[in-house]
């Protein structure tokens, strides 16, 4: 089953039991798919699920620390719920050892050597770990390695 058919079917699930709060999150993260096609005139793939998703739990992200800053936990406590969510649809994260090995291969499979490659290197590792880490923490760990 796709991702894509995945997403649909625990729409529906959610519909039938009544979770409004899940079905909301859901429903978003399928207007945002349907967007990437329509703007794009593409079937989307997986990857370019993984992709929305991706950029959604950043959103997401952000928002959480406006919020924090603003005194608000209740949309606090809504976004955390739509992070949980949009989690569930990314496959298994990699280990912390994982990810700096694979950067470490990028980095002398590339011969970089210092900040000035870091956009090599991103790339590289982001087509390796798509969905599977948090890229924020990716491109700290590059930085720190090309200091």
């Amino acid at each position: 089953m796709s991702l894509k058919q995945k997403i649909t079917e625990d729409m529906k699930s959610a519909m039938r039991s009544k979770e409004s709060d899940r079905l909301g999150a859901i429903r978003l993260l399928q207007s945002a798919i349907k967007q990437k096609e329509v703007d794009e005139r593409i079937q989307v793939s997986d990857d370019d699920i993984l992709n929305v998703i991706e950029k959604m739990l950043k959103q997401r992200r952000d928002s959480i620390e406006a919020y924090k800053k603003a005194n608000r936990p209740d949309l606090v406590d809504k976004e955390e719920f739509e992070v949980n969510i949009l989690q569930q649809y990314l496959p298994e994260q990699l280990k912390d050892s994982e990810i700096d090995q694979i950067i470490d291969d990028v980095i002398s499979s590339c011969g970089a050597s210092s900040i000035k490659d870091m956009g090599v290197v991103m790339s590289s590792v982001k087509m390796k770990v798509v969905g599977k880490a948090n890229m924020a923490e990716v491109s700290q760990k590059i930085k720190t390695k090309l200091s």
